[in-house]
């Protein structure tokens, strides 16, 4: 079971999951919940950086899972998407303190080439990164003075 934590700047919670359970019902779904997966992980990642003021860390999950389902017709859209979800992952890493995990390029290819790695690694690294951001060990952006 997946356990729910609070997204720190934000009313929206983030689930810590299980990576194998993932590929598993992946597999048992026929890849039904490889969609709803990468929805709310994009979710999640829009989260965290609205809460830290940032965009760059996506603002339209939605988008990301229609560029891998119906943008599969015109061929690039999803190697964008999933390269911009590892891209995604590694500026949201940055923004709460966690540390580094795999470098988007490598992320992409692992996911293109050997799927269920990349979704474990995908998965673990956002574990990780969420398991950092709910600690309290953050590193939070340089605080604006107030006006005199």
């Amino acid at each position: 079971m997946a356990e729910q934590v609070q997204i720190q700047g934000s009313p929206e919670p983030a689930k810590i999951r299980n990576p194998l359970g993932v590929i598993g019902l992946m597999l048992i779904t026929l890849g039904i919940y490889g969609i709803v997966w990468y929805y709310k992980v994009n979710k999640e990642m829009a989260e965290i950086g609205k809460a830290r003021g940032s965009e760059e860390c996506g603002t339209s999950p939605g988008t990301s899972v229609l560029a891998i389902t119906l943008g599969c017709f015109i061929i690039v859209p999803p190697f964008v998407s999933m390269y911009k979800t590892w891209a995604r992952l590694s500026a949201t890493e940055r923004l709460t303190g966690a540390p580094n995990g795999m470098e988007p390029g490598l992320g992409f290819l692992l996911s293109l080439f050997v799927g269920p790695v990349g979704t474990y690694i995908l998965q673990a690294n956002m574990n990780k990164m969420l398991q950092q951001q709910v600690s309290g060990s953050l590193v939070e952006p340089a605080a604006v003075p107030a006006p005199a």
